[in-house]
């Protein structure tokens, strides 16, 4: 069994065998783990069934405040994975419209609906392996927002940020950080604008924010470097940039440690 570096997330696949078992030893807060498994191995995570591709391979996440261990079943064997803790900043964001950070009921309604549709699209659990093809970056600009941090909005705490920023001037292209599907695709959402939310396969999926363009469709098969849409400030946003957000189902991970993006 190799152990995987603190921060990183590693795949496996490229070095296992038709036989082999490889999971690392340790995994860091909000990494995404590739697995690999014998070939027809009945494989859980946490207790919950995982879906195991012919060639033995397997995806597993570790939430922001996961504290491990992550039990790992495969077969008659578990492995007991432990999880490495993160420091999580606070990040202070003024100047955002007041009624994005504390909305009136009728557009609560409206976002809960929102989300719930977004929240819908992450279920989606099919056999293509695009994610393992590694990860390039969507555009190439400072990051101005962490995933894990706690965001305080106009003075008022709120949740955790569920991904990472990417300032970048209004109109720059966006890229496919890896192929997949679109399985959702609106341009004026209240909190996120302009969103798109792409499938790479095994639950995984990324989701871009605040676009000012959608360039794709939902079921629109995608290539890693196609350009999906553009960068914008649309929703809950102070300036253009792109909020790049990367999911295993509801479990939120932390882009900056997917393999190839460093």
């Amino acid at each position: 069994m190799r152990a995987m570096a603190q921060g990183a997330a590693l795949m496996y696949a490229a070095t296992a065998t038709a036989a082999t078992t490889d999971v690392p030893t340790a995994m860091s807060q909000g990494a995404l783990v590739i697995a690999h498994a014998p070939p027809g191995a009945a494989v859980r995570v946490n207790g919950k069934p995982v879906h195991v591709g012919a060639d033995g391979l397997f995806v597993f996440g570790a939430g922001r405040d996961e504290a491990g261990p992550v039990n790992v079943a495969v077969g008659g064997q578990t492995y007991r994975i432990a999880v490495t803790p993160r420091d999580w900043p606070i990040e202070r964001v003024e100047g955002v419209p007041p009624k994005t950070v504390n909305p009136p009921p009728e557009i609560a309604s409206r976002i809960q609906r929102e989300q719930a549709q977004v929240v819908a699209a992450r279920n989606r659990d099919d056999a293509r392996e695009d994610f393992n093809h590694g990860f390039i970056w969507p555009v190439t600009g400072r990051i101005s927002g962490r995933f894990g941090n706690q965001r305080i909005y106009n003075g008022d705490p709120k949740a955790p940020h569920s991904g990472m920023d990417i300032a970048v001037p209004e109109g720059t292209p966006v890229k496919a950080p890896a192929g997949g599907i679109v399985t959702f695709a609106q341009p004026d959402l209240y909190l996120t604008g302009g969103t798109v939310l792409l499938d790479h396969g095994f639950g995984l999926s990324s989701n871009f924010l605040h676009l000012s363009r959608i360039d794709v469709k939902v079921g629109q098969r995608v290539q890693q470097g196609q350009v999906i849409g553009a960068a914008g400030k649309t929703g809950r946003a102070t300036g253009p940039h792109v909020h790049w957000g990367f999911n295993w189902f509801g479990m939120r991970l932390d882009p900056l440690l997917l393999p190839g993006i460093r």
